[in-house]
């Protein structure tokens, strides 16, 4: 038996404490070993869709997983398949879009835990559709926030959003009318665009401001021009090894010095203490989120044992073995 659950039951059942808890226990699982990785593959037909996935393994709890997932011009399709690493049997079936979502912005909560400025309070923002808004909620849960610019290309879209962000958070969101106004004087920056051109430049950025780049990853795609990554002091990655593959921002900014790879360390590392985070009030940090299946694995573990706890989900029989009729 495994337990089916849809996208209504996944947001019923995540919230954003559980997430966060969960993606810091991943980053540190990957720094002590305990967690195995496999990155994102992409399959793509000409013309036609992408299917993309990505596998992980978590010793600590006994489960493994993959998410599986297609893009096309219809939209995103997830599915995150947990296993039971001890037996091989499939846990559990979810619909993925609500997960990866919290995920995502788990994993720049994170980041911004243990590389923002202790003080910092304002948020500039660029991007105001789904992600953005589990970006801010991580921020907000880590830091004492008192002020987001917001600015998105749609105007009706972003007057919205900031409408809707301000009554969730309890903080005032504001709309910006480009992108520099989101970005001058902010003290934490997320891009969480679908850009292929830089959003955010390297001349706008303040000393002391932390950065998730969380929308490019594909080598194509860029938030940040070069100047915004070779500012950075520190630049750190949900994996390096993957970024090399897809983050566009940084693959561009260091073309030209490919020994500047090894200056990226991976956040498990700032996580678990094996690597200094921020050291100085005034440098700028980085955080490059590529989204990893480690990620979606632990998560979707802590949301499996909440439905058995509720009852929640749909038991589904699967592979069940025809019985031989009697003679």
């Amino acid at each position: 038996m495994a337990l089916l659950l849809k996208e209504r039951e996944v947001h019923e059942l995540l919230d954003m404490p559980l997430a966060l808890e969960a993606v810091e226990t991943a980053f540190r699982q990957l720094a002590d070993g305990s967690a195995v990785l496999h990155f994102r593959q992409r399959l793509h037909i000409p013309g036609k869709s992408y299917l993309h996935y990505m596998a992980a393994g978590d010793s600590a709890s006994g489960t493994m997983g993959m998410k599986i997932y297609t893009s096309s011009k219809e939209g995103l399709r997830f599915l995150v398949l947990l296993y039971s690493a001890e037996t091989g049997n499939l846990l559990a079936m979810m619909e993925g879009d609500t997960l990866g979502q919290m995920r995502t912005g788990a994993a720049s909560g994170i980041a911004t835990k243990y590389l923002a400025r202790g003080d910092a309070r304002t948020v500039g923002i660029i991007g105001t559709g789904l992600q953005a808004r589990t970006q801010l909620r991580a921020i907000a849960a880590v830091r004492h926030l008192e002020r987001v610019r917001a600015f998105g290309r749609n105007v009706e879209r972003r007057a919205r959003f900031a409408l809707e962000m301000t009554e969730l958070l309890g903080v005032p969101v504001e709309t910006a009318a480009s992108a520099e106004e989101a970005v001058r004087g902010a003290d934490i920056l997320v891009s969480a665009t679908t850009a292929t051109n830089p959003v955010i430049e390297g001349r706008w950025l303040e000393p002391g401001v932390h950065i998730n780049a969380i929308g490019a990853n594909f080598p194509g795609k860029r938030e940040l021009d070069d100047e915004a990554v070779l500012r950075a002091d520190i630049v750190t990655a949900d994996s390096r090894e993957q970024s090399k593959l897809e983050a566009g921002d940084l693959i561009h900014a260091f073309a030209p010095e490919p020994e500047r790879w090894d200056t990226v360390t991976e956040i498990a590392e700032v996580v678990a203490g094996r690597a200094p985070g921020r050291t100085a009030a005034d440098q700028i940090t980085l955080f490059k989120s590529n989204g990893i299946a480690i990620e979606d694995v632990v998560v979707a573990g802590r949301v499996y044992e909440r439905a058995l706890e509720r009852g929640c989900g749909e038991q589904v029989l699967l592979w069940e073995k025809e019985r031989t009729p009697e003679a």
